[in-house]
């Protein structure tokens, strides 16, 4: 079983906004595979399905994106899962916005969501699906700015990056990280390399 877990915040006030293109991507796998994320359990809407001939749970944590890994302990010991078992699907402002990447492991990178998760479970070893969202201009807070409704310019790119994420996901259950990572990551600054590591 795999357990694939996109974060973000819950209520509608924040459906629009950056920090929650992981639960649109779980949504759009969701779409794709016919499974209904809408069971409330271990503190998620879950839903279990095949995908890609793969037995698969989709989930969205219900609780604050901060406290995701709260959530994701629950997952885990309900599946009997480990962190091998996980693909993590989130939003990212150290890559640019529209960029894609596949990792099979890494820091928190300043993401509070992500240090959460990887604080609950134990370990970096866990393969993720960044999406980029890194401003193009300075803002004074990018707190608030992952937490603003996206502008409509922004909606179209951000739809075609959720596509990609899901895509992404597919990839990795068909044919592996390797293969995802090669056909999903686009060159990335030096900057972003070093605080993957």
């Amino acid at each position: 079983m795999r357990l694939i877990v996109g974060l973000g915040n819950p209520g509608p006030e924040y459906a629009r906004t950056p920090h929650n293109l992981g639960f649109q991507a779980i949504d759009r796998l969701a779409e794709q595979a016919g499974i209904r994320v809408e069971r409330p359990e271990c503190k998620s809407y879950a839903g279990k399905g095949r995908l890609a001939g793969e037995d698969v749970v989709l989930a969205k944590p219900q609780t604050m994106m901060n406290l995701s890994g709260v959530a994701m302990r629950a997952l885990l010991e309900r599946y009997e899962a480990t962190a091998a078992d996980v693909i993590l699907l989130y939003d990212d402002v150290a890559l640019p916005w529209g960029m894609i990447r596949v990792r099979e492991r890494g820091s928190a990178g300043g993401h509070n969501g992500v240090k959460s998760v990887l604080d609950a479970v134990g370990t970096l070893e866990m393969a993720r699906v960044r999406m980029g969202v890194q401003p193009d201009h300075p803002v004074g807070d990018l707190v608030d700015y992952v937490l603003r409704p996206m502008r409509r310019s922004e909606l179209e790119s951000a739809a075609d990056m959720i596509e990609q994420a899901a895509n992404a996901v597919t990839l990795i259950l068909e044919q592996g990280m390797a293969r995802a990572m090669a056909a999903f990551n686009r060159r990335a600054t030096p900057e972003i390399e070093e605080d993957e590591k």
